[in-house]
C-alpha cells in the first residue's frame, strides 16, 4: 500500500471518527432535551398562503400587509412572520403585539404573488401574442393603480373580464383619488413596445405558447410584488445546552485517537527520513559507502532506493575519477620518463644527437599530444560542446578515405585492410568527426588483430519502418572481446587490459568519445563478437535520400 494512500486512509478515519462522535452526541442530547415547538397545521398554512398571495396580486404591493398579518395571527392563534427573499422583515405578529420576536419554527413557505398567463383562447399565433401583450399591459397598469390606492389607504379589489384580463377597482376611494391613481398608473414607466416585439418573435416560432408564457413570467418578475417567505409558529422554549461532560468526554476520545494516529504516522515517516538524513551526512562528509535500508513499496521506499542509486552512482563516479587519475598518470609517466632519460643522456654527453633520437623524441611528444587531445575531446563531449559542421556525406567515399589513411599502418602490421561498400549511401553528418570515429575503431582493430589477420570496412543500407539506416561495420579477425567485457567497451577509461600495457591500446577514452559523437548525430554504436573470432563494431546513422 502506498504511503499516500495510508495518509488518506488515516485522515478519512479521523474525520469519520470525529463526525460519528459528534453525530452520536448530538442525537443523544437532542433526543433527551428536545422541546415541543408550536407548528401550524397544513390548513393554517394553506389559509395564510392564500390570503397573503391574494393580497399581493390584488394590491400590487406589500404595503399595508401589517393589518393582514395581525388578523391572521388573531384568527389562527399562531405567530406569523413574513420576510423577503433577502431576509428583510415585512411584518411579524410578535413585533406588532409589542413583544420581542421569538425564534421561528420549521421551514418557511414561499408566497409568490406573480400570476401565470391565462389561457390564450385565440386561433392564430398572431392573436395569441396580441392577447399576451394585452395581459402584460393590463397587469402593469392595474398594479400601479392598485398600489397607488393602497398607499393612500383605500381598499382595492380585482375583477376579471373577457379574455382573462384583470381589472382593479377601488372599494371606498372618492373619485378625485381614483382619477389621480389612474393618471399615475398611466404615466408609470414601461416599454410595451419591447414586449410587443418579443411577443411577435414568439408568434413566428412553431410552438409559440411556451415562448409567450416565458415572456409573461419575465415581465411579471419585473414589476410584480417580490416573493415572500412565510413562517408560522415559534419555538416556545429554547433547548438546554448540550451536556458539557459529554462534550468533554467525546472530545477527549477524539483527541486521543488523533494523537495516537499522528504518533504512528510520524514514526512511519520520520524513521526512514532520519535514516536518509544520516546517510546524506555521511555521503556529504565523503563516505560514499553509506546506504539506507529499504523495505516496502511506498513513496518513502522509492525515495530510499533513489538515494541508494544516487550514492552508488557517486561511488562509481569517484572510482572512475580515481581510475582516470591513475590511467592518465600511467599513460604520461612512460613517455615523460623516456623524454627525461633521453634529455639527461644528451645533457651528460652519454648520447649524441641523431636523426633516430629526434624521431623517438618526436614520437613520445605525439603520444603526449594524443592523450591531451583525447582528454579535451572527452571533456567537450561530456559538456555537449563538441562542434559539428554537418553536410551530406557519402559513406563509401568516407570509408575509402579511412582505408587509404590507415593502409600503411595495417600493411606494416601484416594485416589486410578490405572495403565493402554500396553506392549512394549518404548521411547528414560532420565528415571529420565520422573519420575520427572510424580511425579510432580501425586503430583498435589493428592493435587487436595478429599478423596475417584482416580488417573489413563495410557500408550497408538497412530498411526500417522509422526510416532507412546507414550502417558502417568494422570487422576484424583478432582476439575478440570476452562476453563479460562487452557491456563495458564504451565506458570511459575502460580497457580490457587492466595492466594498461603500452602495446595493447590507448588511454581508454577513444570509444567513449566515439559513442558521444555518434549519439550527437542521432545514431548508435555497438559491438558484438564475430563468427570464428574477432569483433564487429557497428555504427548506425539515419540515412538520407539518395540523389
Amino acid at each position: 500500500m502506498s504511503f499516500r494512500l495510508r495518509v488518506l486512509l488515516l485522515i478519512f478515519f479521523l474525520v469519520a471518527t470525529s463526525t460519528a462522535a459528534t453525530a452520536w452526541l448530538t442525537l443523544r442530547q437532542a433526543s433527551q432535551q428536545l422541546t415541543a415547538s408550536a407548528a401550524a397545521s397544513e390548513r393554517d398554512v394553506a389559509l395564510a398562503v392564500d390570503e397573503l398571495g391574494d393580497y399581493g396580486q390584488v394590491h400590487g404591493t406589500w404595503f399595508g400587509i401589517d393589518a393582514l398579518v395581525r388578523s391572521l395571527a388573531d384568527r389562527l392563534h399562531q405567530r406569523i412572520r413574513v420576510v423577503t427573499e433577502a431576509g428583510t422583515v415585512l411584518a411579524d405578529s410578535d413585533l406588532l403585539a409589542g413583544r420581542d420576536a421569538r425564534p421561528v419554527a420549521g421551514a418557511p413557505t414561499v408566497i409568490d404573488p406573480r400570476p401565470t398567463l391565462p389561457s390564450l383562447d385565440a386561433d392564430t399565433p398572431d392573436a395569441r401574442y396580441r392577447l399576451a401583450v394585452a395581459v402584460v399591459d393590463s397587469y402593469h397598469t392595474g398594479w400601479h393603480f392598485a398600489a397607488c390606492l393602497t398607499q393612500a389607504g383605500f381598499g382595492v379589489r380585482k375583477v376579471s373580464y373577457k379574455l382573462g384580463l384583470p381589472n382593479f377597482e377601488s372599494v371606498d376611494a372618492p373619485a378625485p383619488a381614483v382619477d389621480s391613481c389612474h393618471l399615475q398608473a398611466a404615466n408609470a414607466p414601461r416599454d410595451i413596445g419591447a414586449v410587443a416585439r418579443q411577443g411577435r418573435d414568439c408568434a413566428y416560432k412553431s410552438d409559440d405558447i411556451p415562448c409567450l408564457q416565458k415572456l409573461f413570467a419575465q415581465q411579471m418578475s419585473q414589476f410584480a410584488p417580490e416573493p415572500l417567505r412565510l413562517f408560522i409558529g415559534a419555538r416556545d422554549e429554547v433547548p438546554r445546552g448540550l451536556s458539557s461532560g459529554s462534550i468533554a468526554l467525546t472530545a477527549s476520545v477524539v483527541v486521543l485517537v488523533a494523537a495516537l494516529s499522528a504518533l504512528l504516522l510520524s514514526r512511519r515517516v520520520l524513521r526512514p527520513i532520519s535514516a536518509l538524513t544520516d546517510a546524506s551526512r555521511r555521503v556529504g562528509s565523503g563516505d560514499l559507502a553509506g546506504r539506507v535500508p529499504v523495505t516496502g513499496r511506498d513513496e518513502l521506499a522509492d525515495l530510499g532506493r533513489a538515494f541508494n542509486r544516487m550514492a552508488e552512482s557517486l561511488a562509481q563516479s569517484e572510482e572512475r575519477q580515481r581510475r582516470l587519475i591513475a590511467d592518465v598518470a600511467h599513460e604520461l609517466r612512460t613517455p615523460l620518463a623516456n623524454l627525461r632519460g633521453y634529455l639527461e643522456a644528451l645533457a651528460d654527453g652519454v648520447m649524441s644527437p641523431s636523426q633516430e633520437l629526434f624521431a623517438s623524441l618526436h614520437e613520445e611528444a605525439l603520444l603526449h599530444q594524443r592523450i591531451v587531445d583525447d582528454l579535451q575531446d572527452l571533456a567537450l563531449a561530456e559538456a555537449d560542446s563538441l562542434t559539428y559542421h554537418k553536410t551530406t556525406v557519402d559513406l563509401s567515399e568516407l570509408v575509402e578515405t579511412c582505408r587509404t589513411a590507415h593502409a600503411a599502418v595495417a600493411e606494416a602490421a601484416g594485416i589486410a585492410l578490405h572495403v565493402e561498400t554500396l553506392p549512394a549511401v549518404t548521411v547528414h553528418a560532420d565528415p571529420d568527426r565520422l573519420r575520427q570515429v572510424l580511425s579510432n575503431l580501425i586503430r583498435n582493430a589493428v592493435a587487436a588483430t595478429p599478423l596475417g589477420g584482416s580488417i573489413t570496412l563495410a557500408v550497408v543500407r538497412q530498411a526500417s519502418p522509422n526510416g532507412d539506416r546507414a550502417l558502417i561495420q568494422v570487422r576484424d579477425t583478432g582476439r575478440g572481446i570476452a562476453d563479460e567485457d562487452l557491456p563495458h567497451v564504451f565506458d570511459r577509461f575502460w580497457r580490457a587490459d587492466t595492466a594498461r600495457q603500452r602495446g595493447t591500446g590507448g588511454s581508454g577514452l577513444g570509444l567513449a568519445i566515439a559513442r558521444q559523437i555518434v549519439t550527437d548525430h542521432g545514431g548508435t554504436i555497438d559491438v558484438a563478437g564475430a563468427p570464428g573470432g574477432g569483433a564487429v563494431f557497428t555504427v548506425a546513422l539515419p540515412a538520407t535520400e539518395s540523389r
